[in-house]
Order: C-alpha cells, then structure tokens, then sequence
C-alpha cells in the first residue's frame, strides 16, 4: 500500500526551466556579434555536459559553463565587463522569487495528511535549500533529499535510508529521466507532470512498455492517488 509520496523540486513544485530560459536568451544576445544563436546554444550546452562532473547541476555550475563558453566564443576577447554581465545573470537567477506552481500549495497540505510526504531533487545544496525556504512549502515535508543525481542506485539508496518498500512508494516529477524511469525500474511507483519547458540533457524517450500516468496538473494528483 502506498504510504510516502515523492516530489521533485523544480518545475514540479516551482518555475524553474522558464528562468534558465529567459538567461540563456540574455547570453545569447551578448554573443550574438560573434555567432548565431544555434552555434551559442549548442557550445553552452556541451559545456554544461562536460562540467556536470565538476559542478554538479544547479545555477552556480550553469554561470561557470557560461563564463568558459563565453571566453571560447569570444576567443578570449570578452573583457572584464563581460565577464561581469555574465556574473550578473547568474546572480539574477539566484535572486529570482520562488514561484510555487498553480495548486501546488492546496494539493501538498491536502496530501500530507494522508501520505508521508518527501522532496527529492537535484543540485547545489545551499541553491535548493535557499528555495524551500523561500517557497514556504517546506512546512509539508516530512523527509528533504538533495542529490548530486537522480538514478536508480540513488533511489535506492534514499528508499534504505528511510525504511520504504519499493511497493509503498511513489514519485511525482517532471523528467522522465530523473523522476520516472529510475524509479520504476526499483520496482516502485511514477507519476509525470510534464512543464512545457525541459533542458535538453532531460529529455528521453519512455519504453512503450514503462506505462505510468501522465497528468496534466499536479490539481489532478488527489484523484488519481484515490482511484488508486
């Protein structure tokens, strides 16, 4: 029987993606004198998949890999000052209000009565930990998890840690790669919520033979876990 409920953080519970996106387009617009925004993208992009293993995921890591994509780009002919907007953007987004997706304060103090209630996610610590915080939401939380990555071996590591049986828990997340599959794999339960934007290093395919539901809202959460 189902008794602990999972969520993941961002673009779950919070705007996330929309943020990287809006600082990516103002990137983009400092380098647009020395190339197109495709090549921009793309560069940053290997970037980021190269620094994973230094900096982990979070916004801290994503300013880094900009500043080095910036200064290749440029071949080295960014000045101070463009180093300095670079820093700027980084510190806008750390800066940025935590937004609480529609229903999500509702559907969490509803379910907390009925099922133990855990956050799993992804990235810097002090990033993640400052947007709880802020979100007011940590209050719902019996069990907070902040991991350098989302796999199998990690959900599994969490599941021991706490006493779950694969059979008695559930995970609601917007990555199929991070929130379903892993967890599905255990043997446990998976619920998505797709957010209509999704970083590139997320996106994967779904096995025609991994059903598991698909909302359009986290409003729909309650009933399906009653159906249920």
């Amino acid at each position: 029987m189902l008794h602990t409920l999972a969520f993941d953080a961002d673009d779950t519970l919070w705007h996330n993606e929309t943020h990287y996106a809006e600082t990516q387009e103002a990137f983009r617009a400092l380098l647009r004198p020395f190339h197109d925004d495709a090549w921009i993208d793309a560069r940053l992009h290997d970037t980021e998949m190269r620094n994973l293993g230094r900096y982990g995921y979070g916004i801290k890591g994503f300013t880094l890999s900009m500043i080095e994509t910036a200064l290749q780009l440029t071949e080295h002919r960014l000045d101070g000052a463009g180093v300095q907007q670079v820093l700027d953007l980084g510190k806008a987004m750390l800066d940025k209000p935590v937004e609480p997706l529609p229903g999500v304060a509702d559907v969490l103090q509803a379910l907390a009565g009925e099922y133990r209630l855990m956050l799993i996610t992804k990235g810097d610590l002090f990033d993640q930990e400052t947007k709880l915080a802020r979100s007011g939401l940590g209050v719902h939380f019996a069990a907070v998890e902040i991991v350098s990555e989302k796999d199998e071996a990690t959900y599994a590591a969490i599941l021991q840690r706490h006493g779950i049986p694969a059979a008695a828990f559930a995970m609601v997340g917007n990555s199929v790669k991070s929130d379903i599959l892993p967890v599905l794999a255990l043997g446990a339960q998976a619920i998505h919520i797709p957010y209509h934007l999704t970083w590139a290093h997320e996106v994967v395919e779904a096995p025609a033979d991994s059903p598991f539901p698909v909302l359009d809202s986290i409003r729909d959460l309650p009933a399906l876990l009653a159906s249920w």
